[in-house]
């Protein structure tokens, strides 16, 4: 890359060749970005693999009719639950990192969700929305990171994430002339992650393709947040992992069932 002239400057982030530093930059500044997992091949099919038969053992275990009645059929909550690829997916090395580089201090999982964008059809994720929704208020460092997995291709043709950049700066939603005129669809192949400052405005676009369009989504967050779903509780301790990775899954983080429980917490 050639060298950029300026003058009057007397700051300027040092990004270098640092992938994450990169992303990290394009998300605090754009609100969003693309990032490889650096999954093998293999992998990635696996992942796709399991995905599917978690959805399959999801709708076994919940029944159709009533997924459906709730708006709930193309997805499946905390899909870990089902299947240990999806707790490796959410202790990526590379997305742990990045969030690390936006969010200074603790942080946890707050939810995953695996998500099917149907072809042919509007579902739920395809208004314009914020991951902590119903708020207005901005702040000057990130609260909570949304890190989108892509389990298939994300194409124009197929509903990929549509953002509107720069939205996590403004309190208000843009007007619809605003939208219509910057909003823009964010395109990334299989086995990457699309990561937003969760204040940004952003939904699925329509997906004309023949086929679903699949993906994990990860929100992590500052402890502060409540868990969408109690993730220590639903897994237990059926997987091998860490203390670092137990106060990200929100182990650390468990609300005192009493006061006894609450002074032995402040002991440890």
């Amino acid at each position: 890359m050639s060298k950029i002239d300026y003058y009057g400057v007397l700051e300027q982030h040092q990004i270098n060749n640092d992938v994450i530093l990169q992303a990290a930059e394009e998300i605090t500044t754009l609100g969003y970005a693309v990032i490889d997992s650096g999954y093998s091949p293999d992998k990635l099919e696996k992942i796709s693999h399991c995905f599917n038969l978690s959805h399959a053992s999801y709708v076994e275990k919940y029944g159709i009719s009533f997924l459906q009645n709730i708006d709930e059929f193309n997805g499946v909550r905390l899909p870990m639950a089902f299947d240990k690829v999806f707790l490796d997916l959410a202790l990526n090395p590379i997305i742990i990192k990045l969030v690390q580089s936006l969010i200074k201090g603790k942080f946890y999982l707050n939810q995953q969700n695996a998500i099917i964008n149907p072809p042919g059809q509007h579902y739920n994720q395809s208004a314009f929305h914020r991951d902590l929704p119903y708020q207005h208020f901005v702040s000057s460092r990130p609260l909570a990171i949304n890190c989108l997995f892509c389990v298939d291709d994300f194409t124009e043709l197929n509903g990929s994430t549509i953002v509107i950049p720069c939205s996590h700066k403004s309190e208000k939603f843009p007007s619809d002339n605003f939208i219509k005129n910057h909003s823009i669809k964010v395109t990334a192949p299989v086995g990457s992650f699309i990561v937003l400052d969760c204040m940004v405005f952003h939904k699925g676009g329509f997906n004309s393709s023949d086929n679903p369009r699949r993906a994990v989504n990860h929100v992590y967050t500052i402890p502060f947040f409540k868990q969408q779903i109690n993730i220590p509780n639903v897994i237990g301790n059926s997987f091998d992992i860490n203390d670092e990775q137990r106060d990200i899954l929100g182990y650390k983080y468990q609300v005192p069932t009493g006061i006894e429980e609450f002074l032995i917490g402040r002991n440890k």
